[in-house]
C-alpha cells in the first residue's frame, strides 16, 4: 500500500512511501529522508509522484494524529500567507525530538491556592453574551477600558468550556507578559497553566505538546506559535489584546496571529473572543458591518474613575536643555508625598536617537541597516535596534582631538539621568527590554513595584500592556508627538490604542490619578479626543480616511519585498516582477520603491505594493506568477500578505 507523506521541509508537496501499516490521514510517521530519518503525516491522496523516483518504505507509525480539520486549516493557513505548506507543518509538529519516548515526560500540574471572585453587574452581563451562541464558529468582541475586569470574564467563559472536556487557547501579544499574567491564572483555577511561546525548553515543548494530543492539558497561555499547536479537543480560542501588532510575526513565516486565529476557530466550528481596550481598525470595521458579536465594558471592576487629564504645553513650560518641564515636576512632587508611584512614559530604549560630531559632522551609523545607531549609556555603546550590530562610540575626530557629539532626541536613560537629578532621594528604575533581560530580573522587579519600593518607574510601550500596578497613579507623557511617522499608516490606530491602555494603568485603586501629555502641539485632534476618551469616534474617522485612500480594511494589500547584497541587483529584480504581476486581472501593483529602511543586514531592499479588492483572495494566482519567475539567486523574495508594517 503506497502513502502520501507530508514533511515539515519547504514543500508543497507531499511524497509517495510504501506502507505496510493501518494508517489513514493524519497519522504521524516516521520516514527515511535522504540521510536521516524525518517524521512526516499522512496526507491527502491528491497529488502525484514522478515515476523514475525510487519508493522507500515507512519506518514507523508513532501513535500520533491530527484531525482532519487541522489539515484542513493548515492548507488553507500555506495558501492565504502564500507559505510552503511543509513549513507550515513544522510549525504544527516541531522537530524529531517531539517523539523521544521519556519517561520523565510527566505532566505534573501544581495545584495553588484558589482566590474569591465575584463578577459584578457588567461583567456577569458580558458572561452572559459571549455564552449565548455555542457549540459554532462565532467571533464575539470583547471590550472594556483597562482595569474593568475583561480577563476574569473570559476565566469564567473557559470554566463554562473545560467543563464539557474541551481545550482552550488563550493567545497573548508578548512573551514577558506571561508571567504576570500566570499568578491572575493560578489564582482563579488553583493550578499552574501551560505556558507556550519560544523561551520555553525542549523538553517543556514536548510534554506540553504531547499533553495537548491526548486532551491532558486543558488551558494553554500562548505567545503567535501556540495557535499551529494539535489539540485534541480545541473548544474555544481567546486573543487576549487583539489590537497589538506583535500579532504579526515579521520574521521567517509572515502571519498574522489574530486574523489566522479566527480563521482556526472557523475550521474547528468553535468560538473565538476577542478581547481589548481599544479596538484595531479591521476588528471595528467589522462590528460596525455587524460580522462580529460586541459587548462594551464601560466601568472599571472597582468603580474607580479613570485618570484625569492635563496637557503641558511645551511652547510655554520648558526647562533649558531638560525633557522634564518645570509644572511636571510640581505635578509630580505632590504625588510622591502620597506614597504614590510615578510613571514617565518616552516610547525610545536607550540614551539618545543618535549622535552627531558637532565639530566634523561625523553620524554614528549602522554599517549593515540604512539607520542611525542608539546610544546605550548602560553600555557605553551604539547599538543598531534591527541587526543587533553594536561598538563603542567613536572618539577621534576628524578634524582635531576627540569628538564633541551632540545627543539628539531623549530615550529611557536620558529620562532616567534627569529624573535622578531632580529627585535624588528617590528610587528610580527602568522598564524597558533592555534591563529585564532573564527571569529573576523580571521577577525582581515586579515585586518591588508591587512592594511599593519603587517611586518612579522610566518605561517605553512594554509597560502598557497588561500590566497591574496598585500604586501608580501619575503617567507623565514626555512627547505626545501625535503625528504621522512617515511610512507607518497605521500611526493614528497605534496612537490610540497605545495612549488609552498607558492611560488605564493608572488609578486602579484610587480615585485620585492623573495622566500628564506634554506636548508641542496643544491643539491636536487626537490628542484632545483622547483626553475626552473618545476613541471611537477617532476610529470612525480614520476609517473614513482609509475608505477614501483605498487603504485596508477596503482593501487587500500584499508587499512584496526584493532584497540584494546588490542594490542594482533588488531594483532590477522588482521590475521583473512588476513585469509579470502587471498583466493580472482585478489587482494594482505600485512601485517599486526603495523600502524606507533600504538596508537592513547588509541587504537593500525594494517594495512592491498589490492591491486588490477586499472581496478576491488572490494568493494563488499571485503566488503562481511568482513561482514562475526565474530570477538571479542573488534575489531573495519575501511576501507579507496584509501587511502591518510598512518599513
Amino acid at each position: 500500500m503506497k502513502a502520501q507523506v507530508l514533511l515539515p521541509k519547504v514543500f508543497n508537496f507531499p511524497f509517495t512511501y510504501n506502507s505496510k501499516y493501518e494508517s489513514k490521514i493524519g497519522d504521524l510517521v516516521e520516514v527515511p529522508f535522504g540521510t536521516k530519518n524525518e517524521i512526516g503525516v499522512i496526507w491527502k491522496n491528491k497529488y502525484t509522484e514522478p515515476k523514475d523516483i525510487k519508493i522507500k518504505d515507512i519506518k514507523r507509525n508513532t501513535g500520533y494524529s491530527i484531525n482532519s480539520k487541522l489539515i484542513d486549516f493548515i492548507e488553507w493557513f500555506s495558501s492565504y500567507n502564500m507559505v510552503p505548506i511543509g513549513l507550515v507543518l513544522k510549525m504544527v509538529i516541531g522537530g524529531t525530538d517531539r517523539f523521544k519516548i521519556n519517561k520523565d515526560d510527566l505532566i505534573k500540574v501544581k495545584k495553588t491556592q484558589i482566590k474569591e471572585f465575584k463578577l459584578n453587574l457588567e461583567q456577569t452581563n458580558a458572561l452572559k453574551f459571549l455564552g449565548k451562541i455555542k457549540n459554532k464558529f462565532d467571533v464575539s468582541v470583547l471590550q472594556g477600558t483597562t482595569g474593568s475586569g475583561k480577563t476574569l470574564v473570559y476565566f469564567e467563559r473557559i470554566k463554562e468550556i473545560i467543563k464539557k472536556n474541551n481545550q482552550a487557547l488563550i493567545l497573548l501579544p508578548e512573551i514577558f507578559l506571561t508571567n504576570d499574567f500566570k499568578s491572575r491564572f493560578e489564582d482563579f483555577f488553583g493550578f499552574e497553566p501551560a505556558i507556550w511561546h519560544s523561551k520555553i525548553t525542549p523538553k517543556k515543548k514536548r510534554i506540553i505538546w504531547k499533553g495537548l494530543m491526548k486532551n491532558k492539558i486543558k488551558i494553554l497561555i500562548g505567545a503567535r506559535s501556540a495557535l499551529l499547536l494539535p489539540f485534541k479537543n480545541l473548544g474555544i480560542i481567546i486573543v487576549d489584546e487583539e489590537h497589538d501588532t506583535s500579532y504579526k510575526q515579521d520574521e521567517g513565516v509572515i502571519y498574522n496571529a489574530r486574523d489566522m486565529a479566527i480563521s482556526r476557530a472557523n475550521f474547528e466550528k468553535i468560538p473565538i473572543h476577542l478581547v481589548t481596550s481599544v479596538p484595531s481598525i479591521e476588528t471595528y470595521n467589522n462590528i460596525c458591518k455587524k460580522k462580529y458579536r460586541h459587548f462594551k465594558i464601560v466601568k472599571r471592576f472597582n468603580d474607580y474613575p479613570l485618570p484625569g487629564t492635563k496637557i503641558i504645553n511645551l511652547n510655554i513650560s520648558k526647562m533649558k536643555d531638560r525633557f522634564i518641564s518645570k509644572d511636571t515636576i510640581e505635578i509630580v512632587k505632590t504625588y510622591l508625598q502620597k506614597r504614590d508611584q510615578i510613571l514617565f512614559f518616552i516610547n525610545r530604549r536607550g540614551f539618545a536617537p543618535y549622535l552627531i560630531c558637532k565639530k566634523c559632522g561625523y553620524k554614528e551609523c549602522c554599517p549593515n541597516c540604512s539607520i542611525y545607531l542608539t546610544f546605550h549609556k548602560l553600555t557605553n555603546k551604539v547599538i543598531c535596534h534591527h541587526c543587533s550590530f553594536e561598538k563603542g562610540v567613536k572618539t577621534k575626530c576628524k578634524i582635531d582631538g576627540n569628538c564633541k557629539f551632540v545627543m539628539y532626541g531623549p530615550g529611557v536613560e536620558k529620562i532616567y539621568d534627569e529624573a535622578k537629578e531632580i529627585f535624588p532621594n528617590k528610587k528610580i528604575s527602568i522598564f524597558s527590554s533592555d534591563y529585564l533581560k532573564t527571569k529573576e530580573k523580571t521577577k525582581k522587579f515586579f515585586k518591588e513595584i508591587n512592594d511599593n519600593k519603587i517611586d518612579i518607574l522610566i518605561g517605553t510601550q512594554m509597560i502598557s500592556k497588561g500590566f497591574n500596578f496598585p500604586k501608580l497613579n501619575c503617567i507623565v507623557v514626555i512627547d505626545a508627538d501625535f503625528s504621522g511617522r512617515g511610512y507607518d499608516l497605521r500611526t493614528t490606530e497605534k496612537n490610540i490604542q497605545l495612549y488609552h491602555q498607558l492611560s488605564g494603568r493608572a488609578g486602579r485603586f484610587s480615585s485620585d490619578s492623573l495622566i500628564v501629555y506634554q506636548t508641542l502641539t496643544p491643539q491636536d485632534m487626537t490628542l484632545n479626543e483622547l483626553i475626552k476618551n473618545n476613541s471611537e469616534k477617532l476610529l470612525r474617522n480614520e476609517l473614513s480616511i482609509r475608505e477614501k485612500n483605498k487603504l485596508p480594511p477596503f482593501i487587500r494589500l500584499v508587499a512584496i519585498i526584493i532584497s540584494s547584497k546588490e542594490p542594482s541587483l533588488s531594483l532590477q529584480g522588482a521590475r521583473e516582477i512588476k513585469n509579470k504581476l502587471s498583466i493580472m486581472k482585478d489587482l494594482e501593483v505600485l512601485g517599486p520603491v526603495d523600502s524606507p529602511l533600504f538596508k537592513i543586514k547588509k541587504n537593500f531592499r525594494s517594495r512592491l505594493l498589490i492591491r486588490f479588492n477586499s472581496r478576491f483572495l488572490m494568493q494563488k494566482e499571485i503566488i503562481k506568477v511568482l513561482n514562475g519567475l526565474k530570477i538571479s539567486s542573488k534575489i531573495k523574495l519575501t511576501v507579507d500578505v496584509d501587511p502591518v508594517n510598512f518599513a
